[in-house]
């Protein structure tokens, strides 16, 4: 993800924390009801992303949709916390994250993920990489970007 301004997702947050371009990122509350008391999400690779709506375009070539428009969840159907994210990026990099508890923010919930049942069941999808490869992605991805070499080569 290569968001302007200042990124409204975790991930970006993370690997632009990381390079120094935001200075301490800030975890939104640790009191929640979870595993360690950070809010659940549920993070997806680009590439099982891309997969999934490569199944997609073969299920629509195949005519097999009974609908003209059909949902199909995309998601580990499992979620993460904020703080495990923040570990696995830490493993993945090899450095400290500079992160600071901040309290909750009005709106937040405690867990979201997707029910990815549908995609499993009629793309025949299933999400390949981890937490961990989703990091180390998007940590070779930031430091691409930050040492100005180019993204496709």
């Amino acid at each position: 993800e290569l968001p302007l301004g200042k990124p409204q997702n975790l991930v970006p947050a993370i690997t632009q924390t990381a390079i120094g371009k935001i200075d301490k990122l800030v975890v939104h509350g640790t009191d929640y009801p979870t595993r360690d008391g950070s809010c659940i999400r549920d993070y997806i690779h680009v590439c099982d992303l891309a997969h999934a709506h490569t199944l997609a375009l073969r299920y629509l070539e195949e005519e097999r949709n009974k609908e003209a428009c059909e949902v199909f969840n995309l998601g580990t159907g499992t979620g993460n916390t904020v703080l495990e994210a923040i570990a696995a990026f830490e493993k993945a990099s090899g450095q400290a994250l500079r992160y600071e508890i901040g309290p909750r923010r009005p709106g937040d919930v405690v867990a979201i993920f997707a029910n990815n049942d549908r995609a499993k069941t009629i793309l025949g999808w299933e999400t390949r990489y981890t937490l961990n490869d989703i990091m180390s992605t998007a940590w070779n991805w930031e430091q691409k970007l930050h040492d100005k070499k180019t993204v496709f080569g």
